[in-house]
């Protein structure tokens, strides 16, 4: 095995090592929430994977960003074809081992991965003149300054990194067929690198041409592994998420909203419909909706780390287009946030996070006796939560069927159903619907009517 044989070996394992060890923790995060049973049509959930996250229907509602993302996406898959050849390359120490095999295959395939490559790059630009010089919109809300912001921009130079890789590659090595075809196998005609090989490296000698080859190979290598490692502190962790998330997602109507057993129970122990001997008097009172991450469902903490950051939903939301202070992105946001910060919490295994009763029981820490004194109220503000209309306009735009209005619902339940709390004008109506069952405060019983009516009925 040659030197550069084990360099590349270390480095691939290393990458994939700490990869796997960052992917890990992302799933523990998510399992942080509560169980949620996900049944239904399997053949609707595929249909669903399929056009929404192969086929990203559901971008094309706006064209422009849509192409522009449909480009990049369209040569990210492609590219993994090259990816596997340099993969094959390093651990074995040849040079493209499908050419050779593939012909006139391979020449199509390499020159079409140009093609996308050329046209993610003409994308990449126009995204990079979006958020930064025409600052559309939605790319400019308060939540998206600092950390956000900048993880947007690294990523779209990465992909300009990647790109300048593989025209490096390919640019270079067009030239050394000429130069040594013994060692560099013909690729055939390539639309772009036989264009811009012989213009930028054609003077070159062969000691030059292979130093440039070789960089932009190990550039391609390195952009990639760094951007497998990166994606679990980025939001372009929805590249991979994307598609679970979407298989998950309920099938029933978006506007249907989570029925609460614990309340139903409740209504019907107070409307005498529960058998007395079936109630236990010692039973501890239900915590309603969700004060923290453990209160919301895996499924809620998996669309905060699928969400793209688009803002669609926030572009779309009545509450926020009038001035309001909510944004659904955000909400997905500080989920994400939440859960991250329990989780690293959580590595430490610190006693400071335990609970009372787990320093009482000299436990060790986990996710069962956490308390850092905080919760998802640290970071979404009551007042976002009370300007919610649930009108589903976020759940609808959504590009990966996120569904940012369940964990709003859960929090603003958690207020109201155990804090016994909310804002002032909410409570008038509350109190008339315990009293008479009725939103607006009227004198009489809701349906005094229908017992007038009844008693004139038996009058007559």
């Amino acid at each position: 095995m040659s030197i550069g044989q084990i360099i590349f070996t270390l480095v691939v394992v290393v990458a994939f090592s700490i990869a796997a060890k960052n992917y890990k923790k992302v799933y523990r995060n998510i399992r942080l929430g509560k169980d949620e049973d996900i049944s239904g049509d399997e053949g609707k959930r595929w249909k669903n994977v399929l056009l929404i996250a192969f086929g990203q229907k559901k971008m094309f509602k706006r064209w422009i960003p849509a192409v522009l993302h449909l480009a990049i996406y369209v040569a990210f898959l492609f590219t993994q074809i090259e990816l596997i050849e340099i993969f094959i390359d390093g651990f074995f120490g040849v040079h493209r081992f499908f050419a050779p095999f593939l012909g006139g295959l391979y020449t199509l395939i390499i020159g079409s991965i140009e093609v996308l490559s050329f046209l993610a790059l003409i994308a990449t630009v126009a995204f990079l003149s979006r958020r930064n010089l025409l600052k559309i919109p939605r790319f400019v809300k308060p939540e998206m300054g600092g950390w956000p912001k900048l993880d947007a921009n690294l990523i779209l130079f990465g992909e300009l990194a990647l790109v300048t890789g593989i025209f490096m590659m390919n640019g270079a090595d067009v030239v050394l067929q000429q130069l040594d075809p013994a060692h560099y196998p013909s690729t055939g005609f390539l639309p772009i690198s036989n264009i811009i090989g012989p213009m930028f490296f054609g003077d070159l000698g062969l000691n030059g041409l292979q130093f440039i080859e070789r960089t932009g190979w190990w550039l391609h290598l390195i952009t990639v592994l760094v951007f497998i490692n990166y994606l679990p502190i980025s939001k372009h962790l929805h590249i991979f998420l994307a598609f679970p998330n979407v298989w998950y997602s309920k099938l029933t109507s978006r506007g249907e909203m989570e029925n609460m057993p614990d309340i139903m129970n409740e209504v019907k122990s107070m409307m005498g419909l529960i058998p007395e001997q079936e109630m236990d008097p010692n039973a501890d009172f239900p915590e309603f909706g969700a004060k923290d991450i453990f209160g919301l469902s895996w499924k809620n903490i998996m669309d905060s780390y699928a969400c793209t950051e688009c803002g669609r939903c926030t572009d779309v939301c009545p509450a926020n287009i009038t001035g309001k202070k909510l944004s659904p992105r955000k909400v997905l946001m500080d989920i994400r946030d939440r859960a991250t910060e329990i989780g690293n919490n959580l590595d430490t295994g610190a006693i400071k996070f335990l609970s009372e009763e787990g320093r009482a029981a000299n436990e060790k820490l986990t996710a069962d006796n956490y308390d850092d004194g905080k919760s998802l109220f640290d970071y979404i503000s009551r007042e976002e939560i009370h300007a919610c209309t649930a009108c589903n306009a976020c759940v609808e735009a959504c590009p990966v069927t996120i569904n940012p209005l369940e964990p709003i619902l859960k929090m603003r339940r958690y207020e109201v159903l155990t804090e016994s709390a909310g804002p002032s004008d909410w409570l008038p109506m509350f109190t008339s619907i315990e009293n008479s069952g009725a939103v607006w405060q009227v004198p009489d019983d809701r349906d005094k009517w229908a017992k007038d009516m009844s008693e004139e009925g038996n009058d007559s």
